[in-house]
């Protein structure tokens, strides 16, 4: 079933598309915020920001196969999967870890909860690769929703 939902890719090229371009959108804006490009080669080197923009891609690239997949799987079996929501709890911890911390912070201190985050070297690349875990997690149980047979009820 799941090698069939990857050949009905080809009639969702928009949703993908827009879904692709959406989370590529989020992704650099999270980056820029945690720190901008141009710094982070002042500090870092090209290595890092070559790695940061290549697991941006690769984010947004499986986040929005995944939930291109999670739409099929609802015009096929007419059931939501739940792994789709893996990847905007990979996008809400990116956010929350490595995004701009202060508007967090500040944000959370509305609703009187303290916060603090631990900061990280090579700007959060740790924060950026757990992220990445939690995405290929979401795509895997996908394909595992997929493929689990319908309920017959009797």
């Amino acid at each position: 079933m799941f090698e069939y939902a990857l050949k009905e890719l080809v009639n969702y090229k928009k949703q993908f598309i827009g879904f692709l371009l959406s989370f590529l959108l989020l992704n650099f804006i999270i980056d820029y915020l945690n720190l901008p490009i141009n710094q982070m080669y002042d500090q870092y080197g090209i290595g890092l920001v070559l790695i940061n923009i290549t697991l941006s891609v690769i984010m947004s690239l499986i986040s929005a196969l995944s939930l291109t997949l999670s739409i099929i799987n609802m015009k096929i079996k007419n059931t939501e999967t739940k792994s789709s929501n893996l990847n905007f709890f990979s996008l809400i911890f990116s956010i929350m870890t490595y995004g701009c911390t202060s508007c967090v912070i500040s944000f959370l201190a509305i609703f009187n909860i303290s916060y603090s985050v631990m900061v990280l070297p090579m700007a959060g690349l740790a924060y950026k690769f757990l992220a990445l875990l939690i995405i290929i997690a979401g795509l895997i149980l996908t394909r595992y929703e997929i493929n689990k047979p319908c309920k017959i009820k009797a």
